[in-house]
């Protein structure tokens, strides 16, 4: 939310959040009594800062910045050294989002939460706190990317959309692995549910203009046509 109110902010200035939390860092600095941070949290803030305006992200690993060593107490409880969080999830999964992003023209991207069909109940859809969907589509319609925290049902308005036909892939935020999801005529409102409903297991709904020529999401990276 942060990002994308300084986003709209005027005039508009380049918006990027240093700090977000650091996996494997104590929550609230409160180790006993909330444990530490998931791969997943650090996950969460990388798709709702690049698909609310942000023009970068950065990633932190809570032994890292304080280059933890073996018989070394370090400082709020380090998991393990700074050498073993390097091939930590969350830093490897940052390179899978990115891949994603450059699969598609990511320099057209533009918030636009107006895709998401509310709830009757907003904090089910947009949801709230860390079950908050965020997206972002290209200022031509012709990719749309909705982040779903969680397994649960949600509608998108695809007249937001170019064409006539939209093609939708399901994008594993934690593998780069992508399941096609189908080919539709673009009409009204639509549906979806992600591949693991009922669980808290993010995802990211990709949607295409069906004649846009883009390739399977986070496969290769996008060319434009000169």
């Amino acid at each position: 939310a942060a990002t994308r109110n300084d986003y709209e902010r005027t005039p508009a200035k380049p918006v990027i959040d240093l700090e977000p939390l650091y996996e494997d860092h104590p929550l609230e600095f409160k180790a006993a009594e909330n444990g530490h941070s998931l791969a997943a949290d650090a996950r969460r803030c990388f798709y709702w800062n690049v698909l609310s305006g942000a023009c970068g992200h950065t990633y932190g690993h809570h032994s890292v910045w304080q280059m933890a060593r073996p018989g070394q107490p370090g400082i709020n409880g380090p998991l393990m050294s700074w050498k073993e969080a390097l091939d930590q999830p969350g830093g490897v999964q940052m390179a899978v989002g990115r891949r994603l992003l450059e699969s598609r023209p990511w320099w057209e991207l533009v918030p636009d939460q107006s895709l998401l069909i509310p709830h009757r109940v907003p904090t089910s859809v947009p949801g709230a706190g860390r079950y908050h969907f965020v997206t972002a589509r290209t200022t031509s319609g012709s990719c749309a990317l909705i982040y779903v925290p969680a397994g649960r049902e949600f509608g998108v308005d695809l007249d937001k959309l170019s064409g006539t036909r939209v093609k939708a892939f399901w994008y594993d935020p934690r593998t780069g692995k992508s399941t096609a999801a189908g080919e539709f005529e673009k009409k009204g409102h639509r549906y979806f549910i992600s591949p693991t409903p009922g669980e808290s297991l993010d995802w990211v709904l990709v949607l295409d203009d069906a004649v846009a020529g883009f390739g399977d999401p986070g496969v290769k990276a996008y060319q434009q046509k000169k």
